[in-house]
């Protein structure tokens, strides 16, 4: 089961690499041959004597790959084989469907799942919609969204478009996420509404909705209870695994402190009141509840425990949401559970095994996200530095629920090493997805750890449960714990020394560490186990990557908006910071912080900031709260509000020049005179837009901010001949008016980067200005089509899309051009 196991798990991940799903018939042909190697393994090894266990292991790993690309690969062409049609895009759309699952509720609207029944366009035509929708009901003026509950039916009247995410190296892969939730299409009710055409269903005709609807009323309760209350939303993710009200700024700090896993539904979590609720019943079992009905003598008082266990687990994965991490811890306290119920003893590593082929199967996309990768390692480095080196692969021992350690010392000794095997174990991983390690996490989880799981978490759930007196002051007491505990971990967090950032490594170096870590963590006796840390010290103190010469250029796919990072050797530089997508998020933390921490880029040399509007700004003030910026370049006002507390600012000019590492900077636009203009006679912010040329030898790239016609034709006036690059950012998202002949002509650029977000409402680029980019043989380049571009400059020219260079089947947009070189 172990080899079977590790070869699905290897199938999978194949498959989720690859930028096309291989044909249906060669997913069937794996299968079949996986049957095939199946039967030949079983029939040869018989006649083997020596060696025999190697052979097996090998051959049902190889049989596990193949079923496991085959399986995973037939899962995806099912889910895929409906598509929104480009066609329906933007239509208005007539559904009737099922709300499903938890409404989202906020200041501006609601945001809930819809399952189709039956769709229509307005002249009748009849559509078969995929899969389950993704839409929002904003508030429109005085009209608030009616409270929706699970399993009503609704006739919406909606728009929608196909799944549409950021593509940015490191960023979150929205698309896959989608994929995963059978989320096949995205969009907004229209202003005209809806009506409601079913109730939700009795909970004996819909347990689902039933259940969703018990999490609601238990949401609504406890935000009533807390209102006002700073951690509210963290009360509520702890009983029913919603944690959409949580505050950036705490996850910031939960990120920093190592306990980010506490804040939900979590294995830890449910194995706690697993254990609980069985140890309880095994009291109560064992005196038959204080009744003469014997029960001991009927069923053993340890099966009885294990059985009321996992039924309490099972109730509280159902508050979750059935979440793919609880779903992983429920199924492996079934495994356990029903392998001692029939008076089998499982090693703990067969136990896992289970788990991961049961989880894989039903979710092959799981291996695509942090939690599993870390929920799973994190298990088996304790089996390997504990458990699994003693009876890892004899019978699983389970102490019975009334057992108690033999001492205090003992259990704590037990404890801190535990917590020091799973934060040594999953330093590789934790380097590879996030590029920062915590260094306060062994201190901050072993007060949290016991505070949250042992008072935090019961209180709050006897809280949900209890009736208005009772569960007020419950609720109000599990609050003031956290908040102490949070106040607590913001003081860890605060020293510099709480992290340890690195940037992501690459294959050779995360294998080389995590061999290290094994060694490290070896059975004592092990020779020079000490000697296993240096394995990873070219993961701790690795430096980021920068171009040897030349400079690099990395422009974001960032929605409508500007966003572009500047790399010389020593120098960094980022023109614009993206647009604010709402209160609390914009382009600074969605998708400039996350890349540059994976770089391990904690400080920038300068900021420039074209001009004022909110899509070239937004993200200005969490980015300089999350990196040190040297200074700020702007044509923004002295009075603009983005000033208070910014780095030391210049107003950028033209004629401003300076050089890094042999890379030339030179300002073209704004002139004194058009600043001047802008306080005389409130001059639009894009006539003012800071215009910056990069140069290096003779190779060069133009970045023009929102310059339009009548300052492209002033720059032709006076700055012609510094006009000329290779590739230019294309003037206001390519505007209807920008991007003149003329101006392109002085340019004469290879190629230009339109950052544009996906149906943004402008219908950026214009199509009469894309064609005037292709009539002069320019190649151009939309983010919303390639992802993030980089243009890699020295002795030639480099220009690589993200979604060429890392494309994969779910992608909604195909790679629409190819790495380019001159």
């Amino acid at each position: 089961m172990r080899a079977l196991s590790l070869g699905w798990l290897a199938g999978v991940l194949w498959l989720q690499c690859r930028a096309l799903l291989p044909d249906a018939r060669v997913l069937l042909a794996l299968c079949v041959a996986s049957l095939l190697v199946a039967v030949v393994a079983v029939l040869v090894g018989r006649r083997l004597v020596r060696h025999r266990w190697l052979f097996h292991s090998l051959a049902f790993m190889l049989v596990g790959s193949l079923l496991g690309a085959g399986w995973s690969g037939l899962l995806a062409q099912q889910r895929l084989q409906f598509r929104l049609s480009p066609s329906l895009e933007g239509r208005d759309i007539t559904v009737t469907g099922e709300v499903r699952g938890l409404p989202d509720l906020s200041r501006s609207g609601t945001r809930f799942r819809l399952h189709p029944i039956s769709a229509n366009l307005p002249d009748g035509a009849h559509l078969a919609l995929p899969g389950d929708l993704s839409l929002s009901w904003y508030a429109e003026k005085e009209v608030i969204p009616p409270v929706l509950r699970s399993g009503e039916q609704w006739q919406l009247t909606v728009r929608l478009k196909r799944p549409h995410g950021l593509i940015n190296p490191s960023g979150f892969d929205a698309e896959a996420w989608m994929l995963n939730e059978n989320l096949r299409a995205t969009g907004y009710v229209r202003p005209s509404g809806g009506q409601r055409i079913a109730a939700a269903p009795e909970w004996w005709q819909s347990p689902g909705a039933a259940i969703d609807n018990l999490r609601a009323a238990i949401r609504e309760k406890i935000q009533q209870a807390l209102s006002g209350k700073a951690y509210a939303g963290v009360i509520v993710a702890l009983v029913v695994g919603d944690q959409r009200a949580i505050d950036q700024k705490d996850w910031d700090i939960f990120a920093k402190t190592g306990i980010g896993h506490l804040v939900s539904i979590s294995g830890l979590h449910i194995t706690m009141i697993a254990a609980l609720v069985a140890a309880l019943f095994h009291w109560g079992w064992r005196h038959s509840f204080f009744t003469h009905a014997a029960l001991p003598l009927r069923l053993p008082a340890q099966k009885a425990a294990v059985v009321a266990g996992f039924i309490a687990a099972w109730f509280y994965v159902a508050l979750a949401g059935f979440g793919i991490p609880a779903q992983r811890t429920l199924l492996m306290l079934g495994v356990a559970s029903a392998a001692l119920c029939s008076n089998r003893t499982p090693s703990v590593s067969r136990v896992l095994a289970v788990a991961l082929m049961v989880v894989l199967l039903a979710d092959p996309w799981s291996v695509l996200w942090p939690g599993f990768w870390l929920s799973f390692v994190a298990i088996a480095c304790i089996l390997y530095a504990s458990v699994g080196r003693e009876q890892g692969t004899g019978p699983m021992i389970l102490p019975a629920p009334t057992e108690m350690p033999s001492s205090r010392f003992a259990s704590f000794w037990a404890a801190a090493h535990t917590q020091w095997v799973v934060t040594l174990g999953l330093l590789p991983l934790t380097l590879a997805w996030f590029a920062q390690a915590s260094l306060i996490s062994p201190l901050a989880n072993a007060v949290a750890i016991p505070l949250v799981s042992f008072a935090i978490t019961p209180l709050s759930l006897m809280g949900s449960v209890m009736p208005a007196p009772c569960a007020g002051f419950l609720l109000g007491v599990a609050h003031a714990m956290l908040a102490w505990l949070a106040e607590w971990l913001r003081w860890l967090a605060d020293a510099e020394w709480a992290l340890w950032q690195a940037p992501q490594p690459g294959w050779g170096v995360f294998a080389l560490a995590t061999a290290g870590i094994l060694w490290a963590l070896g059975p004592k006796g092990w020779p020079l186990r000490w000697t296993g840390l240096l394995a990873s010290l070219p993961l701790l103190l690795a430096q980021p990557e920068a171009p040897s010469q030349g400079f690099w250029v990395t422009a974001f796919d960032i929605g409508q908006g500007n966003a572009l990072l500047v790399e010389t050797p020593n120098h960094r530089l980022l023109y614009d910071s993206g647009p604010a997508f709402s209160a609390e998020s914009d382009g600074g933390s969605r998708v400039l912080l996350p890349y540059l921490r994976a770089r391990g880029i904690h400080s920038l040399d300068a900021l420039m900031i074209s001009h004022s509007d909110q899509d070239h700004s937004g993200g200005a003030r969490s980015l300089w709260e999350g990196v040190r910026v040297g200074w700020l370049s702007s044509s923004l006002p002295a009075d603009h509000p983005l000033l208070s507390g910014a780095p030391p600012s210049v107003t950028c000019l033209a004629g401003q020049r300076w050089e890094w590492d042999g890379v030339r900077f030179e300002v073209l636009h704004p002139t004194a005179d058009a600043l001047s203009d802008r306080k005389r006679f409130a001059v639009r912010p894009n006539a003012i837009s800071c215009t910056l040329k990069i140069s290096y030898r003779e190779r060069s790239v133009l970045l023009t901010g929102d310059i339009e016609a009548p300052q492209e034709r002033a720059l032709l006036e006076r700055a012609r001949s510094a006009l000329r690059a290779d590739v230019l950012l294309a003037p206001h998202h390519g505007s209807g008016t920008s991007s003149t002949a003329e101006f392109l002509d002085a340019v004469h650029p290879s190629a230009a980067i339109f950052q544009v977000g996906y149906r943004n409402r402008y219908r950026h680029p214009k199509a009469e200005v894309i064609d005037r980019y292709e009539a002069r043989d320019i190649l151009p380049l939309r983010t919303d089509q390639s992802g993030a571009v980089r243009i890699e400059v020295d002795e030639t020219l480099r220009i690589k899309p993200y979604r060429c260079e890392r494309a994969r089947y779910w992608f909604t947009e195909s790679c629409a051009q190819q790495p380019y070189s001159d």
